[in-house]
């Protein structure tokens, strides 16, 4: 590091998602906000960030400024369109190249740690660690072992490779950043982590775009009717995310209240992602399959939107159903809960964390649709319920900033340093 050990210039490392992608689609999503939130943050604070990410698109220049003292550095590693999540391991030799050879083109020492996002990026930190003799941080996001004890019906499980390639980067790095105190369990369980290497920091919500506004004008902008009862899914749409759970359980409300169609409307945020790429319209084709889907149905599928976009959804929701089999952290949920709107949320992984059960939304185990049902009509149509909630969920979200992530994310370089310091001698 610099004069006194003070963080100067950061390499960050997101090789198969550019920070610079549409979260909600393709696989681009909650760590796209997550990168792109922490490096503005720790560049406010002085530190210069590069991020790393492989270009997928010819047109891509190979710097692109995003933000002030933030710049997205393309890659070409492997053909710029075609290669799956799960064919990139095949390109990390030459990304990892490519990365350290434009880093060769600095003076020495121009890099004063690696943080890198999900195994992929970590097996290229690894390498650029010793290469440069800066401490490696990593954040796992999502971790193979833990999908494959959850999986959704019709998902893949993660593959061996990707097993053993996590087994490494967790091996490799000097401190792990696990979302929740969940998250660094598992790691300390399922992969043998060091518990002095692990260190807990939330993420958090950009407050000024995420806050309560006008109902009333939010729908009018969006086409909702000023009294529908507006259930929202918004995420990538795959197994994984399970938005059919929703869909399955809105089935069961209306054949338990039918005259509750005339004023039900469910919009689906998002596009297909994972393995939801293998059968795009099979959302749309189990909500015709429901009886709610169509043009006289309830659902209404929306591409992915921008951030402001995304608040006003939030703001128009009566609630916002995040029926995940899994999340390490759940930014939709914290999201939601900042613009005022309750969550109703599956008590699972981070969410667990982030939605207060009873209090800023409601928890449900399992995925049971008969039991999503009864939640969601709990959290959306008891008015007295709803509102004591939303005053919850507001209160729960100002748990969470980035500013308060940035600041505990230069805490952990800082340690990371001294950790690297002891492991080398």
């Amino acid at each position: 590091m610099g004069r006194e050990g003070e963080l100067r210039r950061l390499a960050m490392i997101s090789l198969h998602t550019s920070p610079l992608d549409q979260p909600g689609t393709g696989d681009a999503g909650g760590m796209n906000v997550y990168v792109v939130e922490l490096a503005r943050r720790l560049a406010a604070r002085g530190v210069e960030v590069d991020v790393f990410t492989r270009a997928t698109r010819s047109t891509h220049e190979s710097v692109v400024p995003l933000a002030d003292g933030v710049s997205v550095r393309h890659i070409t590693a492997g053909p710029f369109e075609g290669l799956t999540k799960h064919e990139l391991p095949g390109q990390l030799c030459v990304f990892a190249r490519e990365v350290l050879r434009t880093e060769a083109a600095q003076p020495v020492g121009h890099y004063d740690a690696v943080h890198s996002h999900y195994w992929l990026s970590g097996q290229v930190g690894a390498l650029a660690r010793d290469r440069w003799g800066v401490p490696l941080v990593h954040s796992m996001h999502t971790m193979a072992k833990v999908k494959n004890d959850a999986l959704a019906d019709g998902d893949r499980p993660e593959p061996a490779a990707r097993v053993i390639g996590e087994e490494q980067v967790v091996e490799a790095a000097d401190v792990l950043v696990a979302n929740t105190d969940l998250e660094a369990k598992q790691l300390i369980n399922l992969y043998d982590a060091d518990p002095g290497r692990v260190e807990v920091v939330h993420p958090g919500v950009d407050l000024e775009v995420f806050r309560p506004t006008d109902v009333a004008a939010a729908r009018a902008a969006l086409d909702l009717p000023p009294d529908a009862v507006v259930l929202l899914f918004a995420g990538r749409i795959q197994p994984l995310k399970a938005p059919d759970v929703l869909l399955r359980a809105v089935a069961v409300m209306l054949e338990r209240d039918p005259g509750l169609r005339s004023r039900l409307v469910v919009p689906i945020v998002g596009g297909p992602s994972g393995s939801g790429l293998d059968r795009p319209s099979a959302l749309a084709a189990l909500a015709d399959e429901l009886g709610i889907g169509g043009p006289d149905g309830v659902v209404r599928f929306v591409p992915p939107v921008t951030q402001p976009e995304l608040a006003r959804w939030y703001a128009a929701a009566t609630v916002v159903a995040v029926p995940s089999y899994n999340e390490s952290f759940g930014l939709v949920a914290v999201e939601a809960q900042a613009c005022g709107t309750p969550v109703v949320a599956a008590a699972v992984g981070g969410l667990t964390t982030v939605v207060r059960d009873g209090h800023s939304g409601l928890l449900v185990p399992g995925h049971d649709p008969e039991a999503w049902a009864t939640a969601l009509r709990r959290a959306a149509l008891d008015d007295a319920e709803r509102a004591r909630l939303a005053v919850g969920a507001l209160a729960q979200a100002q748990e969470f900033s980035w500013d308060a992530t940035a600041e505990q994310t230069l805490g952990v370089y800082r340690r990371a340093r001294s950790l690297m310091r002891e492991s080398v001698g």
